[in-house]
Parts: C-alpha cells; sequence; structure tokens
C-alpha cells in the first residue's frame, strides 16, 4: 500500500494535459492503469489514516472522463484527479476531498451545495446564535491552516426569509460551507505528504461536529434521529 505520490503520477497528467485526445490515452493506457493503481493505493492508506480517528463510509475516486454534454470545451478528459471521503452513518456529516494537479493541488472539507433541507437548517442556526460556529472558524490553527469559508458561492443579498441587515448575514448568504488548503508539487512528493494530509483533516473534526449536531437536531436541540 502506497504512502506517498510518486512525481511519474503528475508527468502523465501533465503529458495529458497537452495531449488531451483519445488516440493518445488508447496509446498510453498502460501507463494511465499504472497510474491509477498508485493513485489509488495512496488513497487506501488515507482513508486507513482517517478511519483511526473516524469513520468512512465510501471512498469516491472520480472519473478521469469529462462530461462535456454541455460545455464548449470539449476535450475528453480531466487532467487532474480527484477524491472523497464520506463519513459513516446519520449522526456523521461532511465529507474530506481531494484534488491532485501539478500547481493546483489542495484538499477540502465540508459542506458543498447542500440540500435545501440542510441549507435552510443551517442559515437558521447562524441566525439565531453564530458564535460557535465563529469560534471554530477562528481558531488559531484552524485560521492558519484554512483561512474562512470559501465565498464563492453566495446569495447576492439575503435568501428569502432573510432579513439583509441581520447582524450574521455574512455567514446567512452562503450557499456552501467549505474550507479548503493548497499544496506545492513539492509537497505532494515528499515522504510526508499523507500525514500532513491527515492532520488538516483532522483540523476539520470539531467544525464537522458541530455541523453534524446541527443537522440531526431542531432549533430547540431535539434529536431528529431515530433512537
Amino acid at each position: 500500500m502506497s504512502t506517498t505520490i510518486p512525481k511519474s503520477a503528475y508527468d502523465f497528467l501533465l503529458k495529458l494535459k497537452e495531449n488531451n485526445n483519445r488516440d493518445w490515452m488508447q496509446e498510453h493506457k498502460k501507463e494511465y492503469l499504472a497510474n491509477e493503481k498508485t493513485l489509488k493505493a495512496f488513497y487506501v492508506s488515507v482513508e486507513k489514516g482517517l478511519n483511526v480517528t473516524d469513520e468512512i463510509a465510501t471512498t469516491k475516486v472520480f472519473r478521469i472522463n469529462r462530461d462535456i454534454r454541455f460545455s464548449n470545451d470539449k476535450t475528453p478528459y480531466n487532467f487532474h484527479r480527484s477524491v472523497s471521503f464520506s463519513r459513516a452513518g446519520a449522526q456523521r456529516r461532511g465529507g474530506y476531498y481531494l484534488r491532485l494537479e501539478s500547481g493546483n493541488s489542495y484538499m477540502a472539507g465540508g459542506f458543498f451545495n447542500p440540500n435545501p433541507a440542510d441549507l435552510l437548517r443551517i442559515r437558521r442556526e447562524f441566525e439565531m446564535d453564530s458564535s460557535e460556529i465563529r469560534e471554530i472558524l477562528n481558531q488559531k490553527d484552524f485560521k492558519k491552516a484554512f483561512g474562512d469559508f470559501n465565498q464563492e458561492y453566495t446569495v447576492k443579498t439575503a435568501p428569502k426569509g432573510f432579513s439583509k441587515d441581520d447582524k450574521n448575514i455574512d455567514l446567512i448568504r452562503l450557499k456552501s460551507f467549505f474550507v479548503n488548503h493548497r499544496f506545492t508539487d513539492e509537497e505532494v512528493f515528499a515522504a510526508d505528504f499523507k500525514d500532513k494530509l491527515i492532520y488538516y483533516y483532522q483540523l476539520l473534526r470539531p467544525f464537522f461536529n458541530y455541523m453534524s449536531d446541527v443537522l440531526t437536531t431542531d432549533l430547540n436541540g431535539v434529536s431528529l434521529l431515530d433512537n
């Protein structure tokens, strides 16, 4: 089981970026499959590391084939590799993500595009009391690693049913709740990359624990899970 990512993994993806067509991929299928085997072994080692302090239900390796049906870009393949680790059980919310790409590698975690019921529940919690989530976001190690929530996915003013003048509107406007940390290529190839990755994932746990509690209770704190 591999606990490192070799430079050759990125070498292949860079060659694919320059030769993004089906003929080239067919000619280099053995190299592609060998690369995937190496990366999947690394993902298994990460899942094992996560399971030391968490419980992972599924590991999803995203397809290298692009969905080009509604895109102007008809190149058939992604030249990055991505994987997500889903937590087990209704009481464990949140997910871990990793993207591997030369010059654009990062880990992320949180709640991307939650369903309408979960989104409303989160917003109502922030409207009522944001002190706990702000304390988590401002914790020294968390802040150093991630900064703040990703601000790319927001509504322009205020969601329906909320006041644009609410003191917590900065949080309520968000449509997703996740953070990320970027890595240089040198960090990815280093012997301690898996350990660093697990460290950043573990920094998310207070955030995950808080959001799990929010999403499994009503505004009065009563559990929504079957006993």
